[in-house]
């Protein structure tokens, strides 16, 4: 056991505040990291304040998670040490399941096993990247191309796959028509990915207050949601739409959107339950669907993909001490468009 510096919510709804926490010690398949730089999710927010179930406290945050090893277990083939590596929202699963098998680990059939509020396969409480280290077994381990600076990449490990993961699913290329709803942290990695897999992008978002940034990330338009037109003019033009918003949408206006046969994903995760009309799904055999994030292979295709093609998030980086000021900010919708810390501060 090693006993190193973080920062943690003590209860719900709680200030972050730093503290120490214990990390396991490096056992044969393990990988012991110097995280670096640690993403700040909305989805960590929703954790620390128990909107989408009870959680495990003290509770540190951060699945994106971007360092360098320090240190490699026995039997540890992957990595060595000085290998630049990115740990993402799994850090185990029971690696058996069909799902498990044709790697898809994060549906694996038994539960995957979540970087932080989670319990592990031995009863021990998983704690997150808002901190100097973890230890994590090489096989949910990625490794960060040289070519993606490791500040940019961090929020690849859940923004980068939770886009990447359903625009290849639902076969997004040349010729296709993909709209992509709300240009925040995930949003704007969807355009991104979407621009360079070939397709044709629009943004989808309440106001036009981003257009300008939509624009240069790579989208062909931008429409507001709050405008009418914009239902009435892009009827049945997407074949393609994902949703990265965390609130709940008047589903069959934009069902409407979609061309025969299209598909709206969903991987923003409202807290509230939502309702759909059927007949928006029935009337073009329409599919309404979820997605989230991806399995380990397809998360290093995905680093990949994006170090070949120049893609990283776009970051405000900040020391460890503004981490609750940040939280505030990310749901005042008041960032461009991922916070990443850097931990070197914690």
């Amino acid at each position: 056991m090693s006993t190193v510096a973080a920062y943690a919510a003590p209860a719900p709804k709680a200030p972050l505040e730093r503290t120490t926490i214990e990390r396991r010690a490096v056992g044969a398949h393990d990988v012991l990291i110097d995280i670096k730089f640690a993403g700040i999710c909305h989805s960590d927010i929703h954790q620390v304040n128990e909107g989408w179930g009870e959680g495990i406290f003290p509770m540190v945050p951060g699945h994106e998670i971007a360092g360098v090893v320090a240190e490699v277990g026995s039997e540890v083939t992957k990595y060595a040490v000085g290998d630049r590596v990115g740990v993402g929202c799994m850090v185990d699963s029971c690696r058996e399941c069909e799902y498990c098998l044709r790697g898809l680990e994060q549906y694996c059939a038994k539960g995957n096993i979540q970087t932080y509020n989670a319990v592990d396969h031995n009863g021990d409480v998983t704690y997150g990247g808002y901190s100097k280290q973890i230890v994590v077994d090489e096989n949910y381990v990625v490794r960060i191309p040289d070519a993606l600076p490791l500040d940019v990449a961090a929020p690849l490990l859940c923004a980068g796959i939770t886009l990447y993961a359903p625009l290849k699913h639902w076969g997004v290329a040349p010729g296709k028509k993909v709209a992509i709803v709300g240009l925040g942290g995930l949003g704007h990695m969807g355009v991104k990915i979407a621009r360079a897999l070939g397709a044709e992008v629009t943004v989808l978002s309440q106001s036009l207050r981003k257009k300008d940034d939509g624009l240069k990330l790579g989208a062909h338009d931008y429409r507001a949601t709050n405008d009418p037109e914009t239902f009435r003019e892009l009827a049945g033009k997407f074949d393609v739409i994902v949703s990265t918003v965390s609130a709940p949408l008047d589903f069959s206006a934009y069902l409407s959107l979609l061309r025969t046969e299209g598909a709206m994903v969903n991987v923003g995760a409202p807290e509230e339950s939502i309702s759909v009309n059927l007949f928006s799904l029935i009337v073009g055999r329409k599919t309404l669907a979820g997605s989230m994030i991806g399995g380990i292979a397809e998360t290093q295709e995905m680093l990949d993909f994006c170090a070949e093609h120049g893609l990283g998030a776009e970051i405000e980086l900040i020391d460890a001490d503004q981490i609750n000021v940040a939280y505030d900010r990310v749901q005042s919708s008041d960032v461009r468009y991922r916070f990443v810390i850097d931990t070197a501060t914690i």
